[in-house]
């Protein structure tokens, strides 16, 4: 049988702001909402304007989509500016404990770099508060993208099922090629952080022996691989987006092509050919942001787990009493 899992404070210190998330997943319902504007408007006015030829009508429908556009900036806005704060406040809380724990760990087995556990902390912070978030918001928009889609012609609705499949195949494949060299990459980094910090507070020891050549041989070593399996895992990911990026385009273009084909057959209209090209777009770009920061969700994951592991092994000091208040330090 496992053995129950202890408090997590990182977890605990996001919790406290979950209403705030909850607004900023709010936020990011009525946005995707939105984003159904560009497309319900190409449709009124292929359908509608151009047909009617009515001036008036245009000029309605366009001042209602600023309207909606504006609506939607001021709540991107706000959502940006509700995880500013919950970032800071996080951080906040967070950042004196695991520098504590940094320094207990130093004392208990003389070994601790807080600018790593920091920036862990940093990484950690970044990806929960920003365009990493985001993508996870967005994601399950994607099939109601997709109904839409079919409501306005099957035909389409399968070709953008199809396409969305194929880019999630594609992030599939990213987290598959990059995951062992971003982990292997994060050893290295950690290895090489921890081993100048340890000798550099021995600076003078080391230049009276003559070993300033040879300790940094060994730390260009670890330095050396970290940037190696960087580099793999960069060159894997980049060519993984690159082909994304073509494939995404082929299947807007596609389904523009595609509803172009309906309409030169009688059985679509002008204005689902365009609608149904936007809302494609829409429906393949949270995977592709998802596969454009995955490798920061790969590397906050790798920061999250050792934060978790460093806090769980030292859990926060019992406050001692107050020193004298007649100490000279005190005065």
């Amino acid at each position: 049988m496992s053995k129950p899992m202890s408090r997590n404070e990182i977890l605990d210190a996001v919790r406290v702001h979950k209403a705030a998330f909850w607004a900023v997943a709010a936020f990011s319902f009525v946005i995707n909402l939105l984003y159904l504007t560009p497309s319900i408007y190409m449709l009124q006015v292929y359908d509608r304007v151009v047909t009617s030829r009515s001036e008036l009508t245009l000029i309605f429908l366009s001042l209602i989509a600023v309207i909606l556009f504006a609506v939607m900036g001021g709540l991107e806005y706000a959502r940006s500016q509700v995880l500013i704060r919950v970032g800071n406040a996080i951080d906040e809380v967070l950042s004196k404990r695991v520098f504590t724990a940094t320094f207990e760990n130093n004392l208990r087995a003389g070994q601790g770099n807080p600018a790593q556990a920091l920036g862990d902390l940093n990484n950690v912070r970044q990806f929960v508060t920003g365009n990493g978030l985001f993508a996870f918001l967005d994601a399950p928009w994607i099939p109601i993208y997709l109904v839409v889609i079919f409501m306005l012609h099957p035909t389409l609705g399968w070709f953008a099922v199809g396409g969305t499949l194929l880019l999630v195949i594609l992030t599939y494949i990213t987290e598959k090629v990059s995951k062992g060299p971003l982990e292997a990459a994060n050893r290295h980094a950690i290895q090489a952080s921890n081993f100048a910090n340890s000798n550099l507070r021995n600076a003078e020891v080391i230049e009276a022996m003559g070993m300033l050549r040879p300790m940094i041989t060994r730390w260009y070593r670890h330095q050396a691989n970290m940037l190696q399996q960087q580099t793999i895992a960069s060159h894997r990911a980049a060519t993984v987006s690159a082909i994304t990026k073509l494939v995404r385009l082929v299947i807007q273009s596609g389904a523009l092509g595609l509803g172009a084909l309906l309409v030169i057959e009688g059985k679509s209209t002008p204005g689902v050919m365009i609608a149904a090209s936007i809302l494609t777009g829409r429906a393949l770009a949270p995977v592709e942001l998802l596969i454009a920061t995955w490798k920061g969700f790969s590397s906050a994951r790798s920061s999250y787990e050792r934060l978790a592991r460093l806090l769980e092994v030292l859990p926060p000091r019992v406050p001692g009493p107050p020193p004298p208040e007649n100490l000279p330090w005190r005065a």
